[in-house]
């Protein structure tokens, strides 16, 4: 069967959710924002540093003495944001600037609400909007605005300190697959393993990469492998974690099909995850047929195959 080698190309949308502690000198200027206060931390040379800094950048000493600053400054160095993308602090053009508080020594990035660029300029004074329902997360400043805006109101909230912040992370882009990656995903949904051999020193990659990292040259040379193999190196994964669709423990194995010179990682399921090992025999788990996609996910998984473990000088180069 033919395959088109026309390079396959499809929107990608990748997000997390991170979150991490945030420790005394950070967390102060969290807690501080929530109740509409801006802290910085004063350092050995007698300078205010805004945001605060955990260490001098003079001494590397630890920094302890907070200062709190005005919510109002002068405008240091801007760019005009046109179009902002979505997850900017605001939808419409703004300007993203370094706005040196009354009070700091330092410029706080954030973004400046002048509706046209004609509106902004270097040295222009400007003062915090506060974000309505602050949760005590640098977006409780919604942005800064120039001193004849009409100023909004909104009330700061208390409560107990912040010692942690969560920050969705997103990334939006268009992946296109080179010719050799597309014809194996293309074989992917009719079943089929298609990897490439050097013609220098006989590897087989797969998925195929264009080129052997050994020798440089083309591999241009298609293979078709069986949907079995061996493990070679695997890890049980005892964590869970958000948007994890299998219960802990499983594993995931680095496989190698029989044919290949390079593993790729799948799960392996079929078994306890302590009866997974060096050497196992395994087999693809393949998805019905009417599922199956562009996407190495048409295998849902590998399993065991019942046949005895491969030996270890069989896969001991692969690793």
């Amino acid at each position: 069967m033919t395959i088109s080698s026309e390079p396959l190309s499809a929107p990608l949308d990748v997000g997390f959710d991170y979150t991490r502690s945030l420790g005394p000198v950070l967390g102060r200027f969290a807690t501080g924002l929530r109740e509409h206060r801006i802290a910085g931390v004063r350092g050995s040379d007698g300078r205010v540093l805004v945001p605060p800094a955990e260490y001098d950048p003079v001494t590397a000493e630890k920094l302890t003495e907070f200062v709190d600053v005005a919510t109002e400054g002068v405008v240091q160095t801007w760019s005009w944001n046109p179009q902002p993308p979505a997850g900017q602090p605001l939808s419409h053009a703004f300007a993203w600037a370094l706005v040196k508080l009354d009070g700091a020594d330092t410029g706080l990035l954030h973004a400046v609400d002048a509706r046209s660029p004609d509106r902004m300029s270097t040295g222009m004074r400007v003062r915090v909007r506060w974000a309505a329902g602050p949760t005590g997360s640098i977006r409780d400043i919604e942005c800064f605005e120039p001193l004849d805006a009409e100023p909004v109101q909104r009330d700061p909230v208390g409560g107990e300190a912040v010692t942690m912040l969560t920050t969705p992370i997103h990334l939006q882009y268009q992946h296109t697959a080179s010719p050799e990656e597309s014809r194996y995903l293309r074989g992917l949904a009719e079943g089929r393993l298609l990897g490439q051999r050097c013609p220098a020193c006989g590897k087989v990659y797969i998925p195929p990469r264009g080129s052997c990292p050994t020798d440089g040259v083309p591999t241009e040379d298609e293979v078709e492998l069986p949907d079995h193999g061996v493990v070679t190196t695997f890890c049980v994964v005892n964590v869970p974690f958000l948007g994890q669709r299998i219960k802990p423990p499983y594993v995931a194995a680095y496989i190698l099909l029989e044919g290949a010179d390079i593993p790729f990682q799948h799960l392996v399921l079929g078994c306890t995850a302590d009866e997974v090992r060096m050497g196992l025999r395994v087999r693809a788990h393949w998805r019905p047929r009417e599922q199956w996609g562009t996407t190495l996910e048409n295998i849902d998984h590998f399993e065991p195959s019942g046949e005895p473990d491969a030996p270890y000088e069989s896969f001991a180069q692969h690793l």
